[in-house]
């Protein structure tokens, strides 16, 4: 059996979708953040990247105030 590549979707709630991307950007911007592949780190852009063009909120003046609202959401999930 050949395995073809194909996409799939992973869903989120937006407030999780906001403590990935917060958590993605950190890590990347971090420099203890080590990849052991170069894909690694392409994965992680690609995924920082569509969350940035989906979320609105890192935009945003209180975005502090609404990304400790989305992690005291998803903790208490």
């Amino acid at each position: 059996m050949t395995r073809t590549e194909e996409t799939i979707q992973i869903s989120l709630s937006r407030s999780q979708a906001l403590v990935l991307f917060e958590w993605l950007t950190k890590q990347d911007d971090s420099d203890t953040f080590k990849y052991d592949h170069e894909a690694e780190q392409r994965i992680v852009w690609k995924l920082q990247s569509q969350l940035e063009s989906t979320l609105v909120e890192p935009f945003c003046e209180d975005y502090l105030s609404i990304l400790e609202l989305a992690r005291v959401k998803v903790a208490g999930e």
